[in-house]
C-alpha cells in the first residue's frame, strides 16, 4: 500500500509531521508493506535565492506581516512542538531558500531508492544544521552523503532533469485541493492534512490497509486466474 505525502523542505510542520507519521508506522503491524512516496509542494515558489542568506525570522516578519515579538513567540512554540516530536530546531540559523532544486533532487533520489533518506537529510540540513538547501553545491554534497556518486550528482545538478516531475506533483496537489502541507494520502482512499497526532496516522494506516486488502481479495485477473 502506498502513502503519498505532499511536503516542502522549508515547512517546519512537514518535519514534525514526518516524525509523527514515522512513529505511527513503527506501531503498524504491516509496516513492511507500506511504500512512502514524497511529493513536491512549494510554499513560496517565487522566492529568489540570494547571497544574503535570508534568516527565517526576518523572512516571516516580511511575508506574514508579523511583529518581531510575535514572530519570536511563534517560532518558540514551533520549536517546542518539534522538541516534543524528538527534533532540535534552530530557527536562528535556518536559511530561507527556494526549494525547487531540492525537490528535483528528491525525484532523482527516488529513482535510486534513496528518496526517504534524502528527505530526512534535507529537513535536518535546513532546520537543524542551518545549511542553504537552495545552493546546488550544498545539495550535491548532501546527495553524495546518502550514496549518490560524485559524477552522477554533478551531472544532475547541472541539468533540468526531473523538473517535469516536480511540476506534475504541484499540479496534482492543485487538482486534489491541497491547500497546505504536510498532506498525507493513504492508498488514494483517505487524506490527512497537517502534523496530526501519531494515533490519527495509525488509524488511517489501519483503515486504509484493511480496505486495500478487501479490494484485492476475491478477484480474477485477465488470464483467468482467480
Amino acid at each position: 500500500m502506498e502513502v503519498e505525502i505532499w511536503s516542502d523542505v522549508l515547512c517546519p510542520f512537514c518535519y514534525i509531521g514526518k516524525r509523527k507519521f514515522e512513529k505511527a508506522l513503527q506501531s503498524f503491524e504491516h509496516q513492511n508493506d507500506i511504500k512512502v512516496t514524497w511529493k513536491s509542494f512549494q510554499l513560496d515558489p517565487d522566492f529568489e535565492n540570494n547571497t544574503l542568506n535570508t534568516e527565517y525570522s526576518s523572512y516571516l516578519e516580511t511575508r506574514k506581516g508579523w511583529s518581531k515579538a510575535q514572530t519570536q513567540q511563534i517560532l518558540a512554540n514551533v520549536t517546542q512542538m518539534a522538541k516534543d516530536a524528538g527534533l532540535d530546531f534552530h530557527f536562528e540559523s535556518a536559511i530561507v531558500a527556494n526549494s525547487y532544486e531540492a525537490h528535483r533532487l528528491l525525484h532523482f533520489a527516488k529513482e535510486e531508492n534513496l528518496q526517504n533518506k534524502l528527505k530526512e537529510v534535507l529537513l535536518e540540513a535546513h532546520f537543524v544544521k542551518g545549511f542553504n538547501i537552495g545552493d546546488k553545491n550544498v545539495l550535491a554534497e548532501l546527495g553524495k552523503n546518502i550514496g549518490l556518486s560524485d559524477i552522477i550528482i554533478e551531472r544532475f545538478m547541472n541539468s533540468q532533469e526531473q523538473s517535469e516531475e516536480v511540476q506534475k506533483d504541484i499540479y496534482e496537489a492543485f487538482q486534489i485541493g491541497v491547500k497546505g502541507v504536510p498532506f498525507f494520502v493513504f492508498d488514494r482512499k483517505f487524506a490527512i492534512s497537517g502534523a496530526q497526532d501519531s494515533s490519527v496516522f495509525l488509524k488511517a494506516l489501519q483503515q486504509s490497509f484493511v480496505e486495500s486488502a478487501d479490494q484485492s481479495a476475491d478477484i480474477c485477473d485477465i488470464d483467468g486466474n482467480c
